[in-house]
């Protein structure tokens, strides 16, 4: 019988990559695998209390409350936004998540706030600035052209972002070369 799990931290392809891998060095099929979430076919003698040792044992967590479940969903769906594209010059976040996630933003919106001590409009920005600091870091594009392909209206606005989340323009950023980024399923 398939079962399915919610993992927070699991946010990237090397995180799905891992923890397939994982789940078959104990034996376990997994059947589909997406940000954040695992479908698998369950196996006699391996429980939740399994599961939940073998996602903790490498930094992962089982999520069993739905609040938790629907912050896990919004960060997935803004990660995936980000990567994509998806939210881009059609519709604002808000919108974005509600169809997504098919559920009213203010629901989300109280639920996120009230657990991660953060606005998913504040936790959207922070993901943005790290993703400009990556695209930085791989000096492919100028300042004008991340701006442009992160959607901002504005090199200007992106700029007046990054100094005040970051404390520094982009250009001091740039010329650091020691480049201090959070992973993925670091902020909040």
């Amino acid at each position: 019988m398939k079962k399915k799990i919610l993992v927070k931290n699991m946010v990237c392809n090397r995180c799905i990559t891992f923890l397939e891998q994982e789940f078959k060095k104990v034996g376990l099929v997994v059947v589909s695998i997406t940000l954040g979430e695992i479908v698998f076919l369950e196996k006699e003698g391996v429980d939740e209390a399994f599961i939940e040792s073998l996602l903790s044992k490498n930094g992962f967590e089982l999520v069993k409350e739905v609040g938790m479940m629907v912050n896990e969903q919004v960060k997935i769906a803004c990660i995936e936004a980000i990567d994509n594209l998806e939210a881009a010059t059609e519709e604002n976040l808000s919108a974005y998540l509600s169809k997504k996630l098919k559920k009213d933003y203010s629901v989300l919106s109280k639920m996120f706030s009230k657990q991660e001590g953060i606005t998913i409009e504040r936790y959207y920005i922070n993901l943005k600035i790290e993703k400009v600091k990556e695209l930085i870091q791989l000096q492919r594009l100028n300042f004008s052209e991340i701006a442009y392909s992160l959607n901002y209206k504005s090199s200007s606005h992106l700029a007046a972002q990054f100094k005040s989340v970051t404390g520094m323009s982009m250009s001091e950023y740039k010329n650091l070369q020691q480049w201090d980024r959070k992973s993925l399923d670091q902020i909040v």
